[in-house]
């Protein structure tokens, strides 16, 4: 069955036969200068379209439907925004159109203008249970087609992660510092404690930190307090110290700690428990001043690495809980997590630091480092190497690209916007 995505495809790259094309209701010819630019909001379909219409040109709006019927199912005719419709494309004209004035709307068919063979590949993508819907065809692609359209999507996943940045920036009026504390610090939560860790350093502005950064046992005594992982008895020493220094700072701050049940273990392995990633970001805090203006500075991957490495305090080294001894192991950051920071978060921030402050070259920056860093290993990246084959897949730039496209587009199976599953509906 068509629908009007397909058809929205069909007209936006012009893939039907537009010979001899006529208005059904005034037999006028049809010349399509300018298709429009695709809105994915509500309204028209296609803002900004050009189309000579028997000798006049015409610059507006187009909608896309099924039937011409579509338009009164709608209700269009009484919604203002589509009062500057020029033209009205259909898969089958079953009605003449008029607008709310009385003048008619002009119209063409494309029911028989379409390739069966493109639509029944367009069937066969939309239909199959398969990993991708191109799996058993990605590989006859043209590797040239395939790296084009993964640069485009490694910039539209990096565009995607800036959002929130964004958001964050204007909520701390405008202070890159603790924007990028704030980012920081939900990188360190991994995605099970991003949200409670995120609400921990905004719980604690850099202010409040700064004045104890110099002191370890006060930096973990706020950040645990403030985590409200202090709030009971201990049998040992140290946590004993970091809840009392805790009771004296919450009063000098007047701070209110999160609920200790905002924090999970389950499914973890140790070195992740909460406990011990806010020891190192403790460590990170104290260690690093101005984080964000050395982050600008550096330029190699090994620098930023070197900005992570952390090293907690001593009681860290046999515990990854409070008041439970265990093997001694060191607490440092490893470094596939570093380079997992360094890839979401540290990335963004470059990336969204350059166009705001129309310095490209911190764009360009963020997109070397990915291509500077091996390629991640998980699962989704494994069945793109069975799926791709030959085709090389060595960097995070790759690898975050093909993270993309499996999310945002083969999952989704939104192959008419994907130059991939086009070329494969075109039978390229």
């Amino acid at each position: 069955m068509i629908t009007e995505a397909f058809l929205q495809y069909i007209w936006r790259l012009r893939r039907f036969d537009a010979q001899n094309l006529l208005t059904t209701n005034t037999h006028e010819t049809v010349d399509i200068l300018q298709t429009g630019e695709l809105n994915k909001q509500s309204g028209p379909d296609f803002f900004n379209a050009r189309i000579r219409i028997g000798d006049t040109i015409w610059a507006g709006n187009v909608e896309v439907h099924i039937k011409t019927s579509d338009w009164l199912k709608h209700q269009h005719q009484h919604d203002k925004a589509y009062q500057n419709i020029i033209l009205h494309v259909v898969y089958e004209a079953d009605m003449p159109l008029l607008r709310a004035d009385g003048s008619v709307l002009p119209v063409v068919e494309l029911q028989n203008r379409i390739s069966p063979v493109l639509y029944r590949n367009y069937q066969q993508l939309q239909y199959t249970e398969a990993w991708v819907p191109c799996a058993k065809l990605i590989k006859n692609i043209d590797s040239f087609v395939l790296t084009n359209w993964l640069d485009r999507v490694l910039v539209e996943r990096l565009e995607q992660k800036t959002e929130p940045l964004l958001q964050s920036l204007q909520q701390n009026n405008y202070s890159w510092e603790e924007t990028c504390y704030q980012a920081i610090a939900r990188a360190f939560g991994t995605n099970i404690n991003a949200q409670a860790f995120e609400m921990l350093a905004r719980s604690l502005p850099l202010a409040i930190l700064g004045k104890h950064k110099d002191q370890l046992l006060q930096l973990e005594a706020i950040l645990f307090g403030q985590a409200g992982l202090l709030d009971k008895t201990f049998d040992e020493q140290y946590p004993q110290k970091l809840k009392q220094e805790y009771q004296f700072l919450q009063a000098k701050f007047g701070l209110k700690p999160l609920l200790a049940h905002s924090w999970k273990t389950g499914g973890l392995r140790p070195p992740n428990f909460p406990t011990v990633r806010i020891a190192q970001f403790a460590a990170l805090i104290h260690q690093s001043s101005g984080l964000f203006s050395k982050i600008l500075a550096a330029q190699t991957p090994n620098d930023y690495r070197q900005l992570f490495k952390t090293h907690p305090s001593d009681y860290w080294l046999t515990h990854y809980v409070f008041d439970k001894t265990s093997k001694p192991t060191a607490k440092t950051l490893g470094a596939n997590s570093i380079d997992g920071l360094i890839i979401n978060t540290i990335v963004p921030l470059l990336f969204v630091y350059g166009a705001e402050r129309g310095a490209p070259e911190f764009q360009d920056k963020a997109l070397e480092l990915l291509q500077a860093i091996a390629a991640e290993s998980n699962s989704i990246v494994d069945e793109w190497k069975a799926i791709l084959g030959t085709y090389p897949i060595k960097t995070a730039a790759d690898t975050q690209a093909l993270l993309q496209l499996k999310h945002q587009y083969c999952n989704e199976k939104r192959c008419l916007l994907c130059m991939v599953g086009n070329k494969i509906m075109e039978g390229k």
